[in-house]
């Protein structure tokens, strides 16, 4: 399936508070009635005060031509939907967002591991937004990534569902992908892959600790936009 994820930033003079009002109670009625919108889901961070965004939002479609119609493509963060709820979202979002501040990316996810049947409403998720190393083709990347990478990451200790999202268009992509690692148990997510704010983690035992080794090898770490939160299943008819 297709995914629009947006990495949102609060306008300049809203609360984080403010800002998820607003999303919650006036833009999400809107966005959840988008044409060929079949799932949508948010994610708000557990740790506000300390994460990089105010919260995730992930659209997916069944259709690529659907979604680049709604929300345009890779490259055109400036589209303009001429009609309906689309067009209706893309006026309100600059009632909240910072637009230019926020990451997006569309992609096609791959489901790595799954012990939840899918149900992911209420787990905490660590979804991070993969920059391949310096002197790395996208392809190498990905590569690496599929068959070296995701065998240890999906036994990493807590993990109840993985999820990797491949850029339709790598060209002109923003990341060179994206990781979600889905969690039952805050403090085990933590205990695998640090806190927000904690960027230098170093667990000390098992395929967390694998998987931090295993990183650098193929990731540039510090240019790695990342959220911890909590997911919230908006609307689902796929």
């Amino acid at each position: 399936m297709y995914k629009h994820v947006a990495l949102l930033v609060r306008q300049d003079g809203l609360s984080h508070e403010e800002f998820v009002e607003h999303w919650q109670t006036e833009h999400t009625p809107i966005a959840r009635e988008i044409e060929g919108v079949v799932r949508y889901q948010q994610v708000l961070p557990t740790e506000p005060d300390h994460a990089e965004f105010d919260g995730i939002a992930e659209l997916y479609f069944e259709d690529l031509e659907a979604l680049h119609d709604a929300l345009g493509s890779e490259g055109s963060r400036d589209y303009d939907p001429e009609k309906g709820k689309a067009k209706e979202a893309r006026e309100d979002v600059d009632n909240f967002l910072a637009v230019e501040e926020r990451p997006r990316f569309i992609g096609e996810e791959i489901v790595q591991k799954d012990e939840v049947d899918g149900d992911t409403d209420g787990l905490y998720k660590h979804s991070a937004f993969l920059v391949r190393k310096e002197g790395m083709s996208h392809q190498e990347f990905v590569d690496y990534w599929q068959t070296e990478h995701t065998p240890i990451a999906r036994e990493i200790e807590g993990v109840v569902k993985y999820n990797t999202v491949l850029p339709t268009d790598p060209e002109h992509a923003e990341f060179d992908g994206v990781a979600e690692l889905y969690f039952e148990d805050l403090e085990k997510l933590y205990d695998a892959l640090g806190g927000e704010g904690s960027r230098d983690y170093d667990p000390e035992r098992g395929k967390a600790k694998e998987a931090r080794e295993d990183v650098d090898n193929f990731l540039a770490i510090d240019e790695r936009p990342r959220l911890i939160g909590r997911e919230r299943l908006v609307t689902d008819e796929h």
